[in-house]
């Protein structure tokens, strides 16, 4: 892949963290405009929609109705949506033992800590 791609591929990575934490901060769902405004980046139009339309179609965020358009929200926060994500990799791996063993021995102390303390939780919850 050309150094230009490259570019390319982290300016859009870096501009759906950037809506995705605008959308986030706001609480509430935002129209295009909005987002582009709050971003204050002075991007096309047509490039704000395309990126929310995106995020929409992967089930990110979802979308009302909002005058001509629509407005956008995120379905999770950012911890549910890095957990999401990690639960995907996880369900694409045929070793998923050897997986959860690599990221286990890689834990902090406090992280081990927490991850005992979250599962013993879990056993606990009667859901």
């Amino acid at each position: 892949m050309s150094d230009k791609r490259q570019d390319e591929r982290r300016a859009h990575g870096e501009l759906v963290a950037d809506v995705l934490a605008v959308l986030w901060q706001a609480g509430r769902p935002m129209t295009a405009h909005e987002v582009n405004a709050a971003l204050g980046k002075g991007l096309a139009r047509t490039t704000m929609a395309t990126t929310l339309v995106r995020l929409y179609e992967k089930g990110t965020l979802r979308r009302i109705p909002a005058g001509r358009g629509f407005a956008y929200e995120p379905v999770e926060d950012a911890a549910g949506l890095v957990a999401d994500r990690m639960r995907r990799e996880l369900e694409s791996e045929p070793e998923r033992d050897l997986v959860l063993k690599r990221f286990v021995s890689a834990l902090s102390e406090d992280d081990e800590e927490t991850l005992r303390r979250l599962l013993l939780e879990a056993e606990d919850d009667p859901e």
